[in-house]
């Protein structure tokens, strides 16, 4: 097979590269989740032995692997220990107008993208900002996108920041065995950074405005239907099955109250009717309410199905289906989500409006806002077993403040020092740094798996070893010099060519995907130029995170996608623009601070 070649490249070679494409493929026109993707792709380059087992092995056991699961650690460390609570209370002003509220949320989201992770931040702070919005009578998706704007800017300027950043020092290790200090890419990034902010302001009217999916659920008694059982109507003594009261035209019945004040949620198919029960029913309030006419129910005298009158053990939870979600495409009447997790959907929003038909119903799309009613206890373990399917974003996790709030403080700083001054390597000093959280139990060790991002670290290791493959097969030397006999000699050039590509391919692929693909083409471009590889590799690492136009190359934006209400193509509006602005501010202060 290795004697097989075509355009400098041998069959193994063109095996990788179709793999490599159809995880483009799949990632974009599929559901499937991007870790099963990538690992499937792993599979094949093993298969044909185009990787060893060793090689594999050792792509889940590098320094960005590493580093990030131990950094997952500290953050839950951060969060237990209540540190992030008081950041998230103190650390932002009350904003007066929304030009000013842009400013107040963009400055410190930048800084604390940078030493917590753009991701993190992010989902800290999605509650904040709906918080704010109320109060300037704006809508949260104003305040979202600066958000996630702020958030990866700001994770451009340390290697910790953003997920493609690890990727790439550690590439950038194995190719030079020197590794990078934690803020190679601080000047770049904070100049790109303070551009970001001042090009939001200057442009905050392009940012679109779309109805939040929370205020599709404000009022309970406009998705529910609360009707009486009269003590002499037929159907007392009679199952809801029996009765036809279960699914019934328009709706379906979601909960049954006593009158000794009994809740029964979710309602079994051999439930009992008794006189004097209230039967809550969610969907299509006119065609539910003929029931009253079709069954002998009367209108219950005042609505119970509210926040404040709901069963203590039961409460309403809002959540958003993400884009690889499994629910996609599916209806909650078709599967056995709701018995499996024992929630009952009561409302279904899309784009800030809520559906008016039977949510049991309703065919589930990307971006989607539910309401169910959820047990009270085991939250996390609800969120947990949800994990891949929905996306809960009603966090009411209020930590205690004390000592340990301070000791994961001064960890934090310690890991920072430590890597900074090269004291350290960044990997030891993360490690320590988790340790260091489990010793002073800062963290729980039974909670920390909560904060782990498993998905996240068998795609970092993935990406490895796709990058080791197009190293090893010579793929990467081939389409440098392809390149180079295009666009010529001239480095300049060829930077900003390869930056343009790439960040236009991770508009459509994650940004870890593009960096594993793309460092070795662009290293070895650097190498056969003779230029310093340092100036070319901070601009990729910069170029591949302002994936701004789509939600799909962005962790940040797919996290707001759904809290926000928005539409696909809102991000466009305001995105296309930042993209270019961005990349051209990149690649200008690059070549000023690494000169070629």
């Amino acid at each position: 097979m290795e004697s097989i070649v075509y355009l400098g490249l041998n069959l193994y070679a063109w095996i990788t590269i179709v793999t490599i494409f159809s995880i483009f493929v799949v990632m974009a026109r599929t559901h499937i989740p991007a870790e099963v993707a990538f690992l499937g792709a792993i599979t094949i380059l093993l298969m044909f032995g185009i990787v060893t087992e060793q090689e594999g092995m050792a792509g889940f056991g590098s320094e960005p692997v590493v580093v990030h699961a131990a950094f997952f650690v500290v953050m839950a460390g951060l969060m237990q220990s209540g540190f992030l609570y008081w950041l998230t209370k103190n650390f932002l002003g009350v904003p007066k107008n929304f030009k000013m509220a842009i400013v107040k949320l963009m400055v410190p989201m930048a800084a604390l993208g940078a030493v917590l992770n753009s991701v993190n931040v992010v989902v800290l702070f999605i509650d904040v900002v709906k918080i704010w919005a109320r109060r300037l009578g704006t809508e949260p998706s104003r305040l979202l996108i600066p958000l996630s704007y702020a958030a990866t800017l700001g994770g451009s300027c340390t290697l910790i920041g953003n997920s493609s950043n690890l990727i790439i020092s550690g590439l950038y290790a194995d190719q030079t065995g020197s590794s990078m200090h934690l803020f190679v890419p601080f000047i770049p990034g904070l100049f790109c950074t303070v551009v970001g902010i001042i090009s939001v302001v200057l442009f905050r009217n392009m940012i679109p405005s779309r109805r939040s999916p929370e205020s599709s659920f404000e009022s309970t008694s406009d998705y529910t239907v609360e009707l009486l059982v009269p003590s002499d109507n037929d159907a007392v003594s009679k199952t809801v099955a029996e009765t036809g009261l279960m699914n019934v035209r328009g709706g379906s019945l979601i909960e049954i109250v006593r009158f000794d004040k009994e809740i029964i949620s979710p309602v079994p198919q051999d439930e009992f009717i008794f006189g004097g029960d209230r039967l809550i029913y969610s969907g299509q309030i006119n065609e539910i309410l003929e029931l009253k006419h079709t069954h002998g129910l009367v209108a219950a005298d005042h609505h119970v199905f509210s926040m404040s009158e709901i069963d203590t053990n039961r409460k309403l939870r809002t959540a958003y289906i993400g884009f690889n979600s499994d629910l996609i495409g599916t209806k909650m009447s078709e599967n056995e989500f709701e018995h499996r997790m024992d929630m009952v959907l009561v409302a279904v929003a899309r784009q800030g409006n809520r559906i008016d038909m039977q949510p049991r119903e309703v065919e589930l799309r990307a971006g989607d806002s539910l309401l169910f009613e959820c047990p009270q206890k085991n939250e996390q373990k609800v969120e947990m077993l949800t994990k891949g399917s929905l996306n809960f974003f009603d966090s009411h996790f209020v930590p205690q403040l004390g000592k340990k709030t301070v000791i994961s403080a001064i960890i934090l700083l310690g890991m920072f020092i430590l890597s900074s001054f090269h004291i350290m390597p960044l990997m030891a000093t993360t490690m320590m740094a988790a340790g260091a959280m489990l010793l002073f139990k800062c963290c729980k060790i039974q909670k920390v798996t909560k904060y782990i991002e498993w998905e996240l670290l068998l795609i970092l290791g993935c990406t490895m070893v796709i990058s080791t493959a197009i190293t090893k097969l010579g793929i990467a030397d081939v389409i440098a010099m392809g390149v180079l006999n295009i666009c010529g000699h001239n480095p300049y050039i060829i930077m900003i060519v390869m930056c343009l590509l790439a960040s236009i391919v991770s508009e459509f692929i994650s940004d870890v995907g593009a960096s594993g693909v793309f460092f070795p083409i662009v290293f070895q471009e650097a190498t056969v130029l003779g230029c310093n590889p340092l100036p070319f590799v901070i601009s990729l690492m910069i170029s591949i995170t302002i994936s701004f136009a789509t939600p799909i190359g962005s962790s940040t934006l797919m996290l707001i996608y759904g809290p926000g209400g928005y539409k696909f193509t809102d991000f466009m509006k305001i995105g296309l623009l930042m993209h270019v602005i961005l990349l051209t501010a990149c690649l200008f202060i690059v070549n000023i601070i690494y000169p070629i």
